[in-house]
């Protein structure tokens, strides 16, 4: 199957379409007290894991270590990142947009701070996901269902 012919209907009703797609690398920090840090854009309303989209050339840790220095001026190395894992779906903020999220296990490495096109953060205690609907899918459907299996296996 095409990469780009996904399910991206979050309806109910499963549809088959090309869409165009985005390219991400998404970081999952997590502070002594097991909450997920999350950011929300500027001009937007769903909370998602800080990253972006990649500049020519970059690996998806690369982008992840450049967009965590300019969204939250923390400092990391792109072998500092523990790859979780790839995931295909919905675009938050794009309607009829398929993402794929590369998505890393980052240290928080000192306190994180708003910048560049971040307008809040916020730090999701994981076992609270379920009943908030300002999330963005990534994060309800695959990044919390991890943690969370993690933490208790």
């Amino acid at each position: 199957m095409d990469p780009r012919t996904v399910r991206v209907s979050r309806d109910g009703r499963d549809r088959m379409a090309d869409v165009p797609t985005i390219t991400v690398t998404a970081l999952c920090l997590v502070d002594d007290r097991g909450r997920l840090l999350l950011v929300r854009k500027r001009g937007t309303s769903l909370f998602m894991q800080p990253g972006g989209k990649p500049e020519p050339g970059e690996t998806p840790a690369e982008t992840g270590t450049r967009e965590l220095s300019e969204e939250l001026g923390l400092a990391v190395r792109p072998a500092d990142l523990t790859l979780l894992g790839t995931w295909r779906g919905p675009a938050a903020n794009e309607a009829d947009t398929l993402l794929v999220a590369t998505v890393f296990l980052c240290p928080l490495t000192a306190e994180p701070l708003p910048a560049a096109e971040i307008e809040e953060l916020a730090w999701l205690d994981l076992g609270g996901a379920a009943g908030r609907r300002d999330l963005a899918p990534l994060l309800t459907d695959y990044v919390v269902p991890l943690l969370l299996g993690s933490r208790n296996a």
